[in-house]
């Protein structure tokens, strides 16, 4: 699986980031997934064409020590389509500073 990942959380790190994405995001069935929406403008051609699979998200798993992010461009209707796929690269660019400008935000420098 092709991820972003920022590992070496400190206990406290983890509190606050756990508390923002309880706050702003989706969470999943299973403890420490989360859901977080990929902004219309980004969907790719067969992701904008495909309205009964909208929304799309990206998955994220916190856990004490990390935070994962895949780039696995997902939809919570299907398990598999032709509309889940990985992220191109403006995608992945955008996971990347959305994560960067949470840590930023919350003053978490790893």
């Amino acid at each position: 699986m092709k991820q972003y990942v920022i590992d070496e959380l400190r206990p406290d790190d983890y509190k606050r980031v756990k508390a923002y994405l309880d706050d702003q995001l989706t969470a999943g069935s299973i403890e420490g997934l989360y859901w977080m929406p990929l902004e219309k403008h980004l969907l790719n051609s067969t992701q904008v064409n495909h309205h009964h699979c909208q929304p799309f998200y990206v998955a994220l798993e916190l856990t004490p020590v990390q935070l994962s992010c895949e780039f696995l461009i997902r939809t919570q209707h299907q398990v598999r389509c032709d509309c889940i796929e990985y992220a191109n690269e403006t995608q992945r660019n955008w996971i990347i500073a959305t994560i960067d400008a949470v840590f930023n935000k919350l003053k978490i420098y790893t």
